[in-house]
């Protein structure tokens, strides 16, 4: 026979509970307070049960718990990349089965646009393989975003670093996102990529905020680094000034030809406690499950649903690799009763 609670033990959890609601939030209020690396460290190694209920009342603080974002990616201009991102199989020095691929037409970007919004995605996102992109090349993408635009979809656009002035010609063609990956900590980023800075980077990420476009950026865990490493990357993110509104979480994923096929694979639990903690570092930040779903099956995608992640890239493709049809994305939806944004 179980025994009745008494009203002593009941007041208790009471209070243990307030007690923890109480530090769910610690930087959430504070724009002046940064986390640092131990603290996030910290997060990391809660037992995975408080760091889920950390990461939850956060999520029910400021969204919808049962509501996800959903965007489509489209490369408009695949391959052939002068850079050396290890990660990545568009890199020309690297031999992928990936082709350098002229500019799309518009025409042809506007009926997957079409039919992205009919699938219910709200954000279009046109991904090209450049290093940054000269002003003969930006100008025919002006155009796709502002297309794009008149459809009624928000739009986003990663092309990779910008110069003087280019950040205007988006705002002006109609840009709500750019997205720009911080990809890994400082102190890793340079056995992952040698051909252009970590300054470059937030440079770029200043110019686009400079001109009140959103910033999206997030980065690629399971490269080999560290947790610590990865407790580096939450915290150039969180620790901005304003944090990016939309924060995508990549898994590697490893395509042969590149320097980080092989690599040692990530355990999918340490992947759903960075998802964990980004939601705690930043609460008013869309959390986005991004490359290396695929790989995830439902459970592991359904964690990170609870542990805060609210956005999703929907669609076969992610650029170059392959990501869940739609359907399958729509019956998970269904099975764990989410609605799409």
């Amino acid at each position: 026979m179980l025994e009745s609670t008494s009203p002593e033990s009941k007041t208790q959890a009471v209070i243990n509970m307030d007690s923890l609601k109480a530090n769910i939030q610690p930087h959430a209020h504070n724009t002046v307070n940064r986390w640092s690396v131990d603290e996030i460290v910290a997060l990391f190694e809660l037992p995975f049960s408080d760091l889920m209920f950390r990461a939850q009342a956060v999520h029910r603080a400021n969204f919808d718990p049962n509501a996800v974002q959903v965007s489509t990616l489209l490369s408009i201009k695949t391959g052939g990349c002068s850079e050396d991102c290890g990660y990545c199989p568009q890199a020309a020095r690297y031999h992928t089965e990936v082709e350098d691929e002229p500019l799309m037409k518009l025409d042809d970007v506007i009926a997957a646009a079409q039919e992205a919004k009919d699938n219910g995605a709200s954000r279009f996102c046109m991904g090209a393989a450049w290093r940054g992109p000269k002003q003969r090349d930006l100008e025919p993408v002006l155009k796709m975003i502002a297309e794009v635009k008149a459809m009624g979809l928000e739009t986003c656009a990663t092309l990779g670093m910008l110069k003087e002035g280019q950040a205007e010609q988006l705002k002006e063609a109609g840009l709500d996102y750019y997205n720009h990956n911080l990809d890994t900590a400082p102190e890793f980023y340079g056995d992952v990529i040698t051909t252009r800075t970590y300054q470059d980077r937030l440079d770029t990420l200043d110019r686009v905020r400079s001109q009140d476009i959103h910033v999206c950026s997030g980065g690629i865990i399971g490269m080999g680094e560290s947790r610590n490493q990865r407790a580096g990357l939450l915290a150039q993110l969180a620790n901005m000034e304003q944090p990016p509104e939309s924060v995508p979480i990549n898994l590697l994923t490893q395509v042969e030809g590149t320097p980080l096929h092989g690599t040692e694979a990530l355990d999918p639990f340490e992947f759903v406690r960075t998802i964990a903690a980004a939601r705690i570092m930043m609460p008013t930040s869309f959390v986005r499950l991004s490359a290396g779903r695929q790989s995830m099956g439902e459970a592991i995608q359904s964690l990170c649903f609870l542990a805060g992640a609210n956005s999703i890239f929907y669609g076969e493709k992610l650029l170059t690799t392959a990501n869940p049809e739609a359907s399958e994305d729509k019956k998970m939806f269904a099975k764990l009763g989410i609605n799409k944004i």
